[in-house]
């Protein structure tokens, strides 16, 4: 996912990182208005209209760099009873959305694979796709630079003084750190490996169940 770039990329992936993305984000406004802020609910931010939620020159820059963005869910966390602990739940909730997007796209991949299924090539492609999309999106965001929703579950473990800190953090600095990092492929050097040890771990889980039910 984190190399090269052509169009049939782009008219595959497209329709899977717009969904991707707009559950992301429904996921942080939910979570946030279960846990007492209803900010994002008044904002809009939790309907299914992806124009909501996507960010023109995110979409662009993710298309060509694997790397991007949506639009920022605002929470205000005057409204939340632990804004500390709350804040990483909202945070949790995006990335976790996305490997259970993972999973759903990974069970009929694993089924057609192991029953030698003749299907669409098209078919496969934008199952695998959303496979891959999902886990990519997952692990990014748990990456611990601000402004990705890692930086803040990782807060949370910290002592106030330094939680406090890391929440006036200029995001700015985060994202040039991450441009550097895509534009030098560190960054796939990084999220690759992890990528392909959620696989691993996915099939695991999957052969054990399946030899369970045989």
């Amino acid at each position: 996912m984190f190399d090269n770039i052509n169009l049939q990329y782009i008219l595959v992936n497209l329709p899977i990182i717009i969904l991707s993305l707009t559950l992301h984000e429904i996921a942080h406004g939910f979570a946030a208005y279960r846990l007492g802020d209803v900010t994002a609910k008044k904002d809009g931010r939790l309907s299914l209209n992806p124009l909501r939620h996507i960010d023109p020159i995110g979409l662009i820059v993710l298309l060509t760099l694997h790397f991007g963005w949506a639009k920022p869910v605002m929470i205000n966390p005057n409204n939340l009873k632990n804004p500390k602990k709350d804040m990483a739940i909202i945070s949790l909730a995006g990335p976790l959305t996305n490997f259970i997007l993972s999973i759903v796209f990974f069970i009929p991949m694993y089924i057609f694979y192991i029953n030698s299924a003749n299907i669409p090539g098209y078919v496969e492609q934008l199952i695998q796709t959303g496979y891959i999309i999902n886990v990519s999106l997952a692990i990014f965001n748990f990456l611990p630079i601000p402004p990705l929703d890692g930086s803040k579950i990782l807060g949370s473990l910290l002592p106030d003084r330094v939680y406090y800190k890391t929440v006036m953090y200029d995001p700015r600095i985060g994202m040039g750190i991450l441009l550097i990092l895509s534009f030098t492929k560190v960054l796939s050097k990084i999220i690759n490996p992890m990528i392909d040890s959620v696989g691993y771990f996915y099939i695991f889980i999957a052969t054990l169940i399946t030899g369970l039910i045989r």
